[in-house]
């Protein structure tokens, strides 16, 4: 039985390496074919007109190659597209990179997903609102409150910019006004005066005289100091209905009871008939009013 196995094992062997030894003879070149090819290449009188007629192709095909391009020392460079846009392009896409940062840092993005976060767990949810949920509203709150000034900065600096009557540095000017009178107008004078000391700076005679690179790390400060006030005021009361429920269980005898059982609903339905949604929304907007 052994030698079968080993016939068929042999025979496999060859008719895997058959097509590799093939290829290798087919492309192996013939010495039959070396002096056919050289009259070929050597008689002068068939290689002139060949000559003639590439040259002739390449005059001809000369100007659809350099049209629209310059090419010097071996470099092929397109024209139209000089160092400015380059520039602008790298600044773009460094722009579009650090949006998401921009939005926490400038806005009350941060300020408005802190309350909700706070929120959800007083009243004992764990994943309801999802966190997909949570940031799409403060998304879209953030939206609504940054729309004037979002207006402004369209108006101000992005047409004049597209209308070529000033440069990209004059627009990012132009931009930065509106928004750094947004925050001066929600940052805290202690958080400023902070931040003034660590950049060693001079005490600045008008607050539009301070720098971005003072008021934006005060005005996150001061975003997440309010959002965490906020936070407090609402767990207050969910907290007393907790201690409520948690000292009648254990008055009563239930303690194989968890009390979160019981407070979970009673704060859900004190949250509903109170339309507790408009209220904490009514008051995070007036706040930016």
């Amino acid at each position: 039985m052994r030698f079968p196995r080993l016939t068929i094992l042999l025979t496999g062997m060859m008719l895997l390496l058959f097509p590799a030894v093939s290829s290798a003879i087919e492309t192996e070149p013939s010495p039959e074919s070396t002096p056919a090819t050289q009259p070929e290449s050597a008689s002068p009188t068939p290689a002139t007109p060949a000559t003639k007629q590439t040259v002739k192709d390449d005059s001809t095909a000369q100007p659809l190659s350099g049209k629209g391009t310059k090419s010097e020392n071996g470099e092929i460079r397109i024209i139209g597209v000089g160092n400015n846009s380059a520039l602008n392009i790298a600044v773009l896409l460094t722009f579009l990179t650090l949006i998401p940062s921009i939005l926490l840092c400038i806005t009350p993005f941060a300020r408005l997903l802190v309350v909700f976060h706070f929120l959800r767990q007083a009243l004992g949810l764990q994943t309801t609102p999802s966190n997909q949920t949570l940031i799409g509203l403060a998304l879209i709150l953030t939206f609504f409150v940054m729309q004037p000034v979002g207006t402004v900065i369209v108006h101000n600096a992005v047409e004049p910019y597209q209308e070529g009557r000033i440069t990209a540095m004059h627009a990012f000017t132009r931009a930065s006004a509106p928004v750094q009178d947004f925050m001066l107008h929600f940052v805290r004078e202690k958080d400023l005066a902070l931040f003034i000391d660590l950049a060693k700076e001079p005490r600045p005679r008008d607050p539009k005289d301070i720098s971005l690179r003072v008021v934006i790390p005060a005005y996150i400060i001061s975003e997440l100091r309010t959002g965490f006030q906020i936070g407090a005021v609402l767990f207050l009361p969910f907290l007393i209905i907790d201690m409520v429920v948690a000292s009648i269980t254990t008055s009563i005898g239930m303690f194989q009871l968890p009390p979160v059982v019981i407070s979970t609903p009673v704060k859900l339905l004190l949250f509903v008939m109170v339309d507790g949604w408009n209220l904490v929304i009514g008051s995070l907007m007036k706040a930016f009013g």
